[in-house]
């Protein structure tokens, strides 16, 4: 009897110990178009077209988290979405994306994480396991979308799509 509950108290302990991640859905993009004047620019006439498509993509979506870089035009690329359903945007900082990978994990609820050109394939390359590794967006590269499905069991599959495929 003793060595049957040291065995059941081992199997809740290795149990717990494995992946700890949510499930959920995770929208990856970069900002939308930006004016080409001025170190931190507001988004252009193109980018807040593309903004409001997004937001009209995204917002049947179950989404709980939208995380953005502290600037303008990410914080306005995600800001009509923010406001159709209600939710604050989180900042994370660009420099660390582990701490943003491990909040993706583990809260509760789909996310929206927008970046730049050279930094969101940081994040996405994180889920994409043993497949290949997305390169830098290129200058002129705005309309992708990178679909992360993250599964209970630790592991997650990454799709990338286009704007006109929602």
């Amino acid at each position: 009897m003793k060595s049957r509950l040291i065995l059941i108290i081992l199997f809740f302990a290795a149990y717990s110990c494995g992946p700890v991640q949510e499930p959920k859905t995770i929208y990856i993009v970069r900002h939308a178009e930006k004016i080409l004047v001025g170190d931190d620019p507001d988004l252009s006439v193109a980018g807040t077209v593309r903004s409001k498509k997004l937001a009209q993509i995204l917002e049947g979506k179950d989404i709980q988290h939208i995380y953005s870089t502290n600037t303008i035009r990410t914080r306005a690329t995600v800001q009509p979405l923010a406001d159709k359903l209600g939710i604050s945007i989180e900042l994370y900082d660009v420099k660390n994306h582990d701490e943003l990978v491990k909040n993706l994990r583990v809260k509760k609820g789909d996310a929206v994480v927008v970046g730049h050109s050279n930094s969101i394939q940081d994040v996405v390359n994180y889920f994409v396991g043993s497949d290949e590794k997305y390169p830098e967006l290129k200058d002129i590269e705005y309309d992708y979308i990178f679909v992360v499905d993250l599964f209970k069991d630790g592991s997650s599959k990454v799709n990338r799509a286009v704007y006109k495929d929602f």
